[in-house]
């Protein structure tokens, strides 16, 4: 089962309003050091399958081996999800 953190979650962890996230940061590491809090607690795997079904946002291409998320993209799936109650 998914869960979403509320806005208070990721507001805690500070966000930029603008800006782009690395999938570490959005799914988290919880072996880097330190470690890194999951925005939206998934698997690598099921982000990629959510990416390409279209329940996630579609990443950008910063550079040929470098793939980010808009955050404002992930504020508003996040948002979204809170909103409709989706868990």
């Amino acid at each position: 089962m998914l869960y979403w953190y509320t806005l208070q979650h990721i507001t805690m962890h500070t966000l930029p309003e603008i800006g782009y996230l690395r999938l570490s940061q959005i799914v988290g590491d919880p072996k880097a050091d330190p470690p890194i809090p999951a925005i939206i607690p998934v698997g690598k795997s099921t982000w990629w399958q959510g990416v390409k079904s279209g329940r996630f946002p579609k990443p950008v291409k910063l550079g040929p081996r470098t793939t980010a998320w808009r955050v404002e993209s992930i504020r508003a799936l996040v948002l979204g999800a809170e909103a409709t109650g989706d868990p």
